[in-house]
């Protein structure tokens, strides 16, 4: 299974590099290597939003190594859960972000 996440950012520099030192970040601690693609940038009120789209084995790799973590939120389905995971996970590396989940 593999999930796109949409962010929105006011500032699209420094969040779009913080994001990508996050995502390296998480693959060294899973293992995995080119595990996402980020989608080109679009502008809209004073917000930019981009698409991460998590490949399968970084996904697997993330939910495997973080499956006690990711099991204590309260939203209904495993896709819910990843998704407030991976919201939490970048706020904790400084990036200010809000994350929709697009697709699963």
């Amino acid at each position: 299974m593999s999930t796109t996440l949409e962010v929105s950012t006011k500032n699209y520099r420094d969040d779009s590099l913080a994001v990508k030192m996050a995502l390296s970040h998480i693959e060294t601690l899973v293992g995995s290597v080119n595990g996402y693609s980020l989608s080109e940038p679009h502008s809209k009120f004073g917000w930019t939003f981009f698409k991460i789209a998590m490949k399968p084995d970084l996904q697997d790799g993330i939910e495997k190594k973080f499956a006690d973590m990711i099991e204590k939120y309260r939203w209904s389905n495993p896709s819910e859960k990843f998704t407030k995971f991976m919201t939490d996970y970048f706020k904790s590396k400084g990036c200010d972000i809000k994350i929709k989940l697009v697709d699963s």
